[in-house]
């Protein structure tokens, strides 16, 4: 695990840097090309490019086989590596890409059940742009997919307070420790999976979204929602954002704020989900 939190911490030291593709481009840039460059250590990325406003955007994605190589409908893990403008987003999103780049190290060498295809996506803080573009293009080529994960704010605790949409507090802890697991109502069964693999290692909360999040919009905040909307199973892992992290798109979401071993317990507990996943 100590090995797990070192990697961890090395790519958060890369990724926490201003990477806002308008206001910090250099940045963005630099940072891209880092995922790039990592993730093809591990095979061919395959770059997914989009236009928004006469510029081009791009996706970065790593297909890794399944571990006997038979072509099963597969899991997308994606996370996105912009940032708002002013913030190096420690939690917003580095948490969620230095996991992904975790994945693409461990799956890699330990294939699973399914085919993974991991996607850092951009420009979601503009609009979930990039997962957009993406989830709309696999509806056009009729592509089915197993289930498609989103890594959201991985690495901040509360251990006091914890705020929810109106009418849920009720239902959940009132300390903010937890991951939280968000998805549509076809995924009961695999956010019961991967409660019952992260809760030995870290507090787990689960919440099924009817009507694509609609009735609580606060769900639809992440990459996952542009899958919900295009048919397909798809799911948010959460620290819960600005209802936990007072850090939230500002200047201090920093390294220094994280709890790097709640996000170490977080990526350790969907591996093994992901590896367990029937």
């Amino acid at each position: 695990m100590e090995n797990l939190q070192e990697r961890l911490v090395q790519y958060l030291e890369k990724i926490v840097i201003e990477r806002n593709p308008y206001y910090a481009s250099a940045g963005h840039l630099f940072v891209r090309e880092y995922i790039r460059s990592h993730l093809a250590k591990f095979g061919e990325v395959i770059t997914h490019e989009f236009e928004v406003n006469g510029n081009k955007h791009q996706n970065l994605i790593l297909e890794i086989a399944a571990k006997d190589g038979k072509q099963r409908s597969p899991i997308i893990i994606g996370a996105h590596y912009d940032s708002v403008a002013g913030c190096v987003g420690a939690d917003d999103n580095g948490s969620g890409v230095a996991v992904l780049l975790e994945f693409a190290e461990h799956l890699s060498t330990h294939p699973v059940k399914y085919p993974i295809r991991l996607v850092a996506f951009d420009m979601e803080e503009y609009g979930l742009l990039g997962s957009d573009a993406y989830a709309k293009k696999l509806k056009d080529e009729k592509q089915k997919l197993r289930l498609m994960i989103s890594l959201e704010m991985l690495g901040y605790c509360d251990r006091d307070s914890q705020q929810y949409p109106a009418g849920l507090g009720k239902l959940y802890p009132n300390t903010g420790d937890f991951i939280g697991l968000i998805g549509n109502i076809s995924t009961i069964p695999d956010l019961i999976h991967f409660q019952h693999h992260l809760k030995p290692i870290v507090p787990c909360e689960w919440l099924p979204a009817g009507w694509r999040g609609l009735a609580i919009p606060s769900t639809r905040l992440s990459d996952h929602a542009p899958f919900w909307d295009a048919g397909y199973n798809a799911l948010m892992v959460t620290d819960t954002a600005f209802m936990r992290n007072p850090h939230y798109h500002q200047s201090s979401d920093r390294i220094e704020t994280l709890d790097l071993e709640f996000l170490t317990n977080v990526c350790q507990g969907l591996i093994t989900g992901i590896t367990n996943l029937s």
